[in-house]
Protein backbone atom coordinates (compact mmCIF):
# COMPACT_ATOMS: atom_id res chain seq x y z
CA UNK A 1 0.00 0.00 0.00
CA UNK A 2 2.80 2.41 0.92
CA UNK A 3 4.68 1.73 -2.31
CA UNK A 4 1.59 2.52 -4.33
CA UNK A 5 1.34 5.93 -2.73
CA UNK A 6 4.96 6.83 -3.41
CA UNK A 7 4.66 8.19 -6.97
CA UNK A 8 1.79 10.59 -6.09
CA UNK A 9 3.77 11.69 -3.03
CA UNK A 10 6.81 12.37 -5.16
CA UNK A 11 4.68 14.27 -7.64
CA UNK A 12 3.16 16.33 -4.83
CA UNK A 13 6.60 17.19 -3.47
CA UNK A 14 7.87 18.00 -6.96
CA UNK A 15 5.04 20.49 -7.44
CA UNK A 16 5.45 22.14 -4.02
CA UNK A 17 6.88 25.65 -4.39
CA UNK A 18 9.88 26.56 -2.28
CA UNK A 19 10.02 29.76 -0.25
CA UNK A 20 12.18 31.38 -2.93
CA UNK A 21 9.70 30.40 -5.64
CA UNK A 22 6.79 31.81 -3.64
CA UNK A 23 8.83 34.99 -3.45
CA UNK A 24 9.12 35.04 -7.23
CA UNK A 25 5.35 34.61 -7.59
CA UNK A 26 4.67 37.37 -5.04
CA UNK A 27 7.10 39.73 -6.79
CA UNK A 28 5.53 38.99 -10.18
CA UNK A 29 2.06 39.76 -8.83
CA UNK A 30 3.30 42.98 -7.19
CA UNK A 31 5.01 44.12 -10.38
CA UNK A 32 2.01 43.29 -12.59
CA UNK A 33 -0.63 44.80 -10.29
CA UNK A 34 1.43 47.96 -9.82
CA UNK A 35 1.92 48.24 -13.57
CA UNK A 36 -1.82 47.90 -14.18
CA UNK A 37 -2.75 50.45 -11.49
CA UNK A 38 -0.31 52.99 -12.91
CA UNK A 39 -1.17 52.34 -16.55
CA UNK A 40 -4.97 52.23 -16.41
CA UNK A 41 -5.58 56.02 -16.25
CA UNK A 42 -3.08 56.61 -19.06
CA UNK A 43 -4.56 53.81 -21.18
CA UNK A 44 -8.10 55.14 -20.69
CA UNK A 45 -7.09 58.71 -21.57
CA UNK A 46 -5.30 57.56 -24.72
CA UNK A 47 -8.20 55.31 -25.71
CA UNK A 48 -10.69 58.14 -25.24
CA UNK A 49 -8.58 60.58 -27.28
CA UNK A 50 -8.11 58.08 -30.10
CA UNK A 51 -11.78 57.06 -30.12
CA UNK A 52 -13.44 60.46 -29.73
CA UNK A 53 -11.16 63.13 -31.19
CA UNK A 54 -9.75 64.05 -34.57
CA UNK A 55 -6.56 66.10 -34.74
CA UNK A 56 -3.38 66.35 -36.83
CA UNK A 57 -0.96 63.67 -35.75
CA UNK A 58 -3.64 61.30 -34.47
CA UNK A 59 -2.38 58.45 -36.63
CA UNK A 60 1.16 59.07 -35.37
CA UNK A 61 -0.06 58.89 -31.76
CA UNK A 62 -1.92 55.67 -32.57
CA UNK A 63 1.24 54.21 -34.09
CA UNK A 64 3.38 55.21 -31.11
CA UNK A 65 0.91 53.65 -28.67
CA UNK A 66 1.02 50.35 -30.54
CA UNK A 67 4.78 50.40 -31.18
CA UNK A 68 5.61 48.02 -28.28
CA UNK A 69 3.55 45.34 -30.07
CA UNK A 70 5.90 45.26 -33.06
CA UNK A 71 9.27 46.35 -31.67
CA UNK A 72 11.57 43.72 -30.16
CA UNK A 73 11.13 43.92 -26.37
CA UNK A 74 14.88 44.34 -25.96
CA UNK A 75 14.62 47.61 -27.91
CA UNK A 76 11.90 48.83 -25.53
CA UNK A 77 14.16 47.92 -22.60
CA UNK A 78 17.07 49.77 -24.17
CA UNK A 79 14.94 52.88 -24.71
CA UNK A 80 13.75 52.72 -21.09
CA UNK A 81 17.36 52.40 -19.98
CA UNK A 82 18.24 55.55 -21.93
CA UNK A 83 15.26 57.46 -20.52
CA UNK A 84 15.41 56.28 -16.90
CA UNK A 85 19.14 55.73 -16.50
CA UNK A 86 21.25 57.92 -14.23
CA UNK A 87 22.09 60.21 -17.15
CA UNK A 88 18.69 59.93 -18.83
CA UNK A 89 16.23 62.83 -18.82
CA UNK A 90 13.60 61.08 -16.70
CA UNK A 91 16.08 59.27 -14.46
CA UNK A 92 18.04 62.44 -13.73
CA UNK A 93 14.81 64.28 -12.88
CA UNK A 94 13.59 61.53 -10.55
CA UNK A 95 16.95 61.40 -8.79
CA UNK A 96 17.36 65.15 -8.35
CA UNK A 97 13.79 65.94 -7.29
CA UNK A 98 12.72 62.83 -5.39
CA UNK A 99 15.91 60.88 -4.75
CA UNK A 100 14.33 57.93 -6.57
CA UNK A 101 15.95 55.52 -8.98
CA UNK A 102 14.18 52.71 -10.84
CA UNK A 103 17.23 51.06 -12.37
CA UNK A 104 17.73 47.56 -10.93
CA UNK A 105 14.58 47.97 -8.83
CA UNK A 106 11.20 46.23 -8.94
CA UNK A 107 9.64 49.58 -9.80
CA UNK A 108 11.65 49.54 -13.02
CA UNK A 109 10.27 46.08 -13.78
CA UNK A 110 6.76 47.50 -13.27
CA UNK A 111 7.54 50.32 -15.73
CA UNK A 112 8.73 47.82 -18.34
CA UNK A 113 5.62 45.69 -17.82
CA UNK A 114 3.38 48.75 -18.08
CA UNK A 115 4.91 49.90 -21.35
CA UNK A 116 4.57 46.46 -22.92
CA UNK A 117 0.97 46.07 -21.71
CA UNK A 118 -0.21 49.54 -22.72
CA UNK A 119 -1.14 48.75 -26.36
CA UNK A 120 -3.39 45.83 -25.40
CA UNK A 121 -5.14 47.92 -22.76
CA UNK A 122 -5.66 50.90 -25.07
CA UNK A 123 -7.03 48.71 -27.84
CA UNK A 124 -9.61 46.93 -25.66
CA UNK A 125 -10.76 50.15 -24.00
CA UNK A 126 -10.87 52.06 -27.29
CA UNK A 127 -13.06 49.44 -28.95
CA UNK A 128 -15.49 49.57 -26.04
CA UNK A 129 -15.66 53.37 -26.23
CA UNK A 130 -16.29 53.29 -29.98
CA UNK A 131 -19.27 50.95 -29.44
CA UNK A 132 -21.08 53.38 -27.13
CA UNK A 133 -24.26 54.74 -28.69
CA UNK A 134 -23.57 58.46 -28.54
CA UNK A 135 -27.29 59.17 -28.85
CA UNK A 136 -27.59 58.09 -25.21
CA UNK A 137 -25.08 60.73 -24.22
CA UNK A 138 -26.91 63.28 -26.34
CA UNK A 139 -30.22 62.41 -24.69
CA UNK A 140 -28.68 62.86 -21.25
CA UNK A 141 -27.31 66.28 -22.25
CA UNK A 142 -30.73 67.25 -23.63
CA UNK A 143 -32.30 66.37 -20.28
CA UNK A 144 -29.93 68.76 -18.54
CA UNK A 145 -27.02 66.55 -17.56
CA UNK A 146 -23.60 68.17 -17.68
CA UNK A 147 -20.86 66.66 -19.81
CA UNK A 148 -19.17 65.33 -16.68
CA UNK A 149 -22.40 63.84 -15.31
CA UNK A 150 -23.18 62.19 -18.65
CA UNK A 151 -19.68 60.73 -18.73
CA UNK A 152 -19.92 59.16 -15.27
CA UNK A 153 -23.52 57.95 -15.59
CA UNK A 154 -23.65 56.91 -19.28
CA UNK A 155 -20.26 56.58 -20.97
CA UNK A 156 -18.18 55.09 -18.19
CA UNK A 157 -20.65 52.32 -17.20
CA UNK A 158 -21.11 51.31 -20.86
CA UNK A 159 -17.39 50.96 -21.53
CA UNK A 160 -16.59 49.45 -18.12
CA UNK A 161 -16.47 45.84 -19.42
CA UNK A 162 -13.88 46.96 -21.96
CA UNK A 163 -11.87 48.65 -19.22
CA UNK A 164 -11.88 45.44 -17.17
CA UNK A 165 -11.02 43.29 -20.18
CA UNK A 166 -8.15 45.60 -21.12
CA UNK A 167 -6.82 45.59 -17.58
CA UNK A 168 -6.92 41.80 -17.38
CA UNK A 169 -5.19 41.43 -20.74
CA UNK A 170 -2.56 43.90 -19.61
CA UNK A 171 -2.07 41.89 -16.43
CA UNK A 172 -1.54 38.71 -18.46
CA UNK A 173 0.97 40.53 -20.68
CA UNK A 174 2.79 41.88 -17.63
CA UNK A 175 3.08 38.42 -16.08
CA UNK A 176 4.81 37.18 -19.23
CA UNK A 177 7.10 40.17 -19.79
CA UNK A 178 10.76 39.18 -20.22
CA UNK A 179 12.85 41.00 -22.83
CA UNK A 180 12.26 44.62 -21.82
CA UNK A 181 12.58 43.77 -18.13
CA UNK A 182 15.90 41.94 -18.30
CA UNK A 183 17.35 44.65 -20.56
CA UNK A 184 16.14 47.51 -18.39
CA UNK A 185 16.54 46.28 -14.80
CA UNK A 186 18.58 43.07 -15.17
CA UNK A 187 17.80 39.76 -13.41
CA UNK A 188 18.27 40.35 -9.68
CA UNK A 189 16.92 37.73 -7.24
CA UNK A 190 14.36 39.19 -4.87
CA UNK A 191 14.25 42.53 -6.68
CA UNK A 192 13.58 42.15 -10.42
CA UNK A 193 13.46 38.37 -10.95
CA UNK A 194 9.85 37.84 -12.00
CA UNK A 195 8.42 34.52 -13.22
CA UNK A 196 9.82 34.63 -16.80
CA UNK A 197 13.26 35.66 -15.53
CA UNK A 198 13.19 32.96 -12.84
CA UNK A 199 12.30 30.34 -15.46
CA UNK A 200 15.13 31.58 -17.69
CA UNK A 201 17.58 31.39 -14.76
CA UNK A 202 16.45 27.89 -13.81
CA UNK A 203 16.92 26.71 -17.38
CA UNK A 204 20.61 27.57 -17.08
CA UNK A 205 21.03 25.27 -14.06
CA UNK A 206 21.51 21.52 -14.69
CA UNK A 207 18.93 19.40 -12.89
CA UNK A 208 16.50 22.26 -12.24
CA UNK A 209 13.76 20.83 -14.45
CA UNK A 210 11.36 20.49 -11.51
CA UNK A 211 11.72 24.18 -10.66
CA UNK A 212 11.13 25.12 -14.29
CA UNK A 213 8.01 22.94 -14.34
CA UNK A 214 6.60 24.51 -11.18
CA UNK A 215 7.19 28.08 -12.31
CA UNK A 216 5.93 27.37 -15.81
CA UNK A 217 2.70 25.86 -14.44
CA UNK A 218 2.15 28.94 -12.28
CA UNK A 219 2.72 31.19 -15.31
CA UNK A 220 0.32 29.17 -17.44
CA UNK A 221 -2.33 29.18 -14.72
CA UNK A 222 -2.14 32.95 -14.20
CA UNK A 223 -2.14 33.77 -17.91
CA UNK A 224 -4.88 31.26 -18.77
CA UNK A 225 -7.05 32.51 -15.93
CA UNK A 226 -6.62 36.10 -17.13
CA UNK A 227 -7.52 35.19 -20.72
CA UNK A 228 -10.62 33.23 -19.63
CA UNK A 229 -11.74 36.16 -17.46
CA UNK A 230 -11.22 38.58 -20.34
CA UNK A 231 -13.22 36.38 -22.73
CA UNK A 232 -16.02 36.07 -20.16
CA UNK A 233 -16.17 39.84 -19.87
CA UNK A 234 -16.27 40.15 -23.66
CA UNK A 235 -19.20 37.76 -23.90
CA UNK A 236 -20.99 39.55 -21.09
CA UNK A 237 -20.52 42.84 -22.91
CA UNK A 238 -21.90 41.35 -26.12
CA UNK A 239 -24.97 40.03 -24.33
CA UNK A 240 -25.64 43.44 -22.81
CA UNK A 241 -25.45 45.05 -26.22
CA UNK A 242 -22.00 46.66 -26.38
CA UNK A 243 -19.25 44.77 -28.14
CA UNK A 244 -15.57 45.48 -27.55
Amino acid sequence: GGAGNLPPLRLYRALMLSAAEWGVVALSLKVSLTAMAATLPIAFALAWVLARTRFPGRFLLDALVHLPLVLPPVVIGWLLLIAFGADGPVGRWLESWFGVTVIFRWTGAAIAAAVMALPLMVRAIRLSIEQIDRRLEGAARTLGASRTHAFFTISLPLCFPGILAGTILGFARSIGEFGATITFVSNIPGETRTLPLAIYSALQVPGAEAEVLRLALISIALSLGALIASEALARRGQRSGHVF
